[in-house]
């Protein structure tokens, strides 16, 4: 049945499928320290469930195994590396750049449950990603998926780390796989070049100074000290998978739907910021960035703009949202009318 279900999955366009057991108390002790730690910032929802997250069985009362699932998503030919080094483009995660893959992975992983459950004649399953209080990666390396990497991610050894992770919690005893061996070495090349220096120690992450959390999970000003850090990344950071020796084996996502929509992997940063809300929900509509708001768009993309070189264009931009109702976007268009003002300063005394 584990190679059947394997193959099911590969049909369905999943690179891998995993089985685990559910037993998490190794890592129970990790994430309880890490919540010590307040590392989750203003996730709130990271402690709101208790003991489920880390025991599947409570959350779905009956679960013996969970399946995983990984799927790549990283689109060809993005010239990531060109973007990062343009100061007036926008840089947004390379998973945001196409339709929001929630509802694709979910919509496969019930295919595939389904097939599952008609083969054996049981309906209990629920399928989860990236939806529930999961630990997602733990589950994956547990079922020989990866290895969670010093950055936190899952690293597969053919495939790096560019990939989206779904499960299914069943109740159906199945043969569970056996986890990978830890590749990382002596390598810290992630560590080094974070540029808000989120990650702490190996294997330990500080959301509240990580980019990602920075520009999507948090709701309010983004503090002063990390602004000049982001550079041009509104939506996202990808720097610790780009330097990650691993990733040289990363495969181009075959899933059209994950290719960029809307030029948002060469936008400049003056096009998104000049979008109106109208256009922000018109054309975000079925992608991961809309969760966010317009008022954080706005927020993140004036503090981009800030990190940008002096340039009238810039200025005027900013200026038109200098009276935005929003108290918040108001906030940081004046830090970064204020930022290149310095750099103004600086060049006329220079001359």
């Amino acid at each position: 049945m584990q190679s059947q279900i394997k193959q099911w999955g590969k049909d369905l366009g999943f690179q891998q499928i995993g089985i685990a057991d559910i037993d998490l108390s190794r890592y129970e002790e990790n994430f309880l320290a890490w919540l010590a730690k307040q590392y989750h910032g203003e996730m709130n929802y990271m402690e709101s469930h208790g003991t489920k997250r880390y025991r599947p069985d409570e959350l779905i009362p009956g679960t013996l195994r969970v399946i995983t699932a990984r799927m790549d998503y990283l689109p060809p030919d993005t010239k990531i590396m060109e973007v990062l080094n343009n100061p007036n483009q926008a840089y947004v995660s390379r998973y945001a750049l196409g339709r929001d893959y929630h509802k694709l992975i979910r919509k496969r992983l019930l295919i595939l449950a389904k097939k599952i459950s008609h083969e054996i004649g049981r309906e209990d399953y629920r399928v989860f990603t990236d939806s529930a209080p999961v630990l997602e990666k733990p589950l994956a390396e547990k079922s020989g998926l990866g290895w969670i990497g010093k950055h936190t991610n899952l690293i597969n050894r053919e495939a790096g780390s560019w990939f989206f992770l779904g499960e299914i919690f069943t109740d159906i005893p199945l043969e569970i796989d056996t986890p990978v061996k830890n590749h990382c070495g002596t390598c810290h090349a992630c560590i080094d070049v974070c540029p808000t220096k989120a990650i702490v120690g190996p294997y330990e992450l500080d959301a509240r100074r990580c980019i990602s959390y920075l520009t999507i999970e948090l709701r309010g000003s983004i503090p002063v000290e990390f602004r000049s850090m982001l550079g041009n990344r509104i939506y996202g950071c990808d720097d610790c998978q780009l330097v990650c020796p691993w990733n040289r084996f990363a495969k181009f996502t075959e899933e059209k739907e994950f290719h960029p929509r809307h030029r948002l992997d060469s936008a400049s940063l003056i096009e998104l910021f000049n979008w109106t809300e109208i256009e922000f929900l018109k054309k975000t509509e079925g992608s991961a960035i809309r969760r966010i708001g317009y008022e954080c768009w706005l927020r993140n993309i004036a503090v981009a703009l800030g990190n940008a070189p002096f340039n009238e264009a810039i200025i005027e931009a900013l200026q038109k949202k200098l009276t935005h109702p929003s108290e918040l976007v108001r906030e940081h268009v004046e830090w970064a009318l204020n930022q290149l003002e310095k750099i103004s300063g600086l060049n006329n005394c220079s001359r």
